[in-house]
């Protein structure tokens, strides 16, 4: 994702002890990744190469019971209490994953990894740190509790820490279907990357494949505080993707697909997949260049959802305390037409992002960023709420080695009635945009440009491929032009319909 916007994150001092992590946390202006995946995945303790001998549902078995991770957390936040901290919350998270890469047939990588990990924060006052670890033995709990504590004695002063009010909490947990149980095993992975990449393979005009690969995991969290919340939640992992190439030395394009789901179930077919790689790379082919003009701009659903990302980026509280977005002051404006709404659901049953609590453990519920095309609310979590003055939306993510900061969940621009071919019927002469390169987008002033290719559109008509152009315009006056089709797709964490934008500069040779 492009860097949009300012935020603060917390800058950490690290010292090993007993092969811990311990940081302290003061506050430095940082951009952010954008992933806006709730809890982050366990970062894998160990990775191994896989054999036959090695049963994923051994390891299956052993996650599907947090019993385990509940205890840690429970122990990690009493121990606190015990040395010294005012409030306490604990984050243990458990992955397994595994995955394969094949090309031309044979496999070229077949890995598994597990994880387990551990993160504590400690309030002292209105003095915070955080730790974590991966290897906590004999009375590590404790001696983990009271370096923290310590540390945090030491911190500076942020009279925005503190968990979350107690009547924000959840208190009831929704099944959202997120954990598909039957893990699959290598030799099946394999199959899902192998077809796949036959599939591409098998389209006229592509040369040869740049690989394709198969993968599913399995991750778990258990949140407790010390104000007596104790929540978790298992979920899994699918994904299969493949990339073709075209032509020869200097004319090779390529292209991509993937899918992902957290059931295998749900996942397009890898004979889907790979054809519509192939198909993608193919249509590339023999790229024409244009000159600089101002035109229409249509949006692919593959591309469209970055639009909808430059807007939350600029709404993330974190941004709006900061005072480092081109929209800390239109909060109740009208930013786009009156039929547009940008949904954040949390409860889709089966979404990518899907959870019940946020990472301070505060009910998350759907929310309409946008309704009838204006600014409803920022993205919070408790400590930039308190900053603004405002109570938390439960947008805080956190990772074990961090303190919670804001981001979205399961993202969506709600269609439109139009169908794509309509959305072009009438441009004379614009661009149909399906890869966009590089982030030129400044999240402070909202200026943006983005290198882009995609195809020509003619008299209502796709017509050729074109490369190597760039897209300059506003974020705002973007935003106001926006019309969006009706083919919206549920396929990524953040969706959107074919959208078109009117007057965008389109620099060519």
């Amino acid at each position: 994702m492009p860097k949009l916007f300012g935020i603060w994150r917390r800058k950490m001092l690290e010292i090993p002890v007993n092969q811990a992590h311990l940081r302290a946390l003061r506050f430095a202006p940082e951009t952010p990744s954008m992933s806006g995946i709730l809890f982050v995945n366990s970062s894998p303790s160990s990775t191994s190469q896989l054999s036959k001998s090695q049963k994923t549902s051994d390891a299956a078995s052993d996650l599907f019971d947090q019993s385990a991770l509940s205890t840690l957390a429970q122990q990690l936040v009493e121990a606190a209490k015990r040395a010294g901290a005012d409030a306490a919350d604990a984050v243990a998270v458990r992955g397994v994953s595994q995955g394969v890469e094949v090309r031309d047939g044979r496999v070229e990588e077949s890995e598994r990894s597990e994880g387990d990990d551990v993160g504590l924060r400690v309030l002292v006052g209105q003095r915070q740190a955080v730790v974590s670890t991966n290897d906590i033995s004999g009375d590590g709990v404790a001696k983990l509790a009271e370096r923290a504590v310590a540390m945090a004695r030491v911190a500076p002063d942020d009279k925005y820490v503190g968990l979350a009010d107690p009547s924000l909490l959840a208190r009831e947990f929704a099944d959202l279907d997120l954990l598909d149980r039957n893990i699959p095993t290598t030799s099946e992975l394999e199959r899902r990357a192998c077809e796949a990449e036959a599939a591409a393979l098998a389209v006229k005009g592509v040369t040869k494949s740049s690989g394709a690969s198969a993968s599913s995991g399995i991750g778990g969290m258990v949140l407790v505080t010390s104000t007596g919340f104790h929540g978790s939640y298992l979920r899994s992992s699918h994904g299969i993707s493949v990339t073709a190439i075209s032509g020869e030395g200097t004319t090779m394009e390529r292209d991509y697909d993937f899918t992902s789901a957290p059931h295998a179930s749900d996942l397009d077919s890898p004979e889907s997949v790979g054809r519509r790689a192939g198909e993608r790379t193919v249509a590339r082919a023999n790229p024409r260049k244009v000159e600089t003009c101002k035109v229409p701009v249509v949006y692919d659903p593959r591309v469209s959802a970055s639009l909808v990302g430059h807007l939350v980026g600029a709404i993330n509280g974190a941004s709006i305390a900061r005072k480092t977005s081109f929209l800390k002051d239109r909060m109740g404006e009208q930013l786009f037409a009156k039929n547009i709404r940008i949904i954040d659901d949390p409860l889709r049953v089966r979404g990518l992002r899907s959870q019940t609590f946020d990472a301070e453990g505060v009910k998350v519920k759907k929310l309409a960023l946008i309704d009838e095309g204006v600014l409803t609310t920022w993205l919070l979590d408790c400590a930039t709420a308190r900053e603004l003055g405002l109570v938390t939306t439960g947008h805080a993510h956190r990772g074990v080695s961090s303190s919670p900061s804001p981001g979205s969940y399961n993202l969506h621009l709600e269609p439109g009635e139009m169908t794509p071919k309509e959305l072009i019927s009438d441009i004379k002469q614009g661009f149909y945009v399906t890869d966009l390169i590089g982030s030129g987008v400044n999240g402070v002033t909202g200026d943006y440009s983005r290198g882009a290719s995609g195809f020509w559109i003619e008299n209502g008509e796709i017509t050729y491929p074109v490369s190597e152009v760039t897209i300059a315009g506003h974020l705002l006056a973007m935003f106001k032009s926006l019309v969006p089709a009706n083919d919206l797709e549920f396929r990524y964490g953040v969706n959107a319909p074919t959208l078109r934008i009117e007057g965008l500069t389109l620099g060519g040779r």
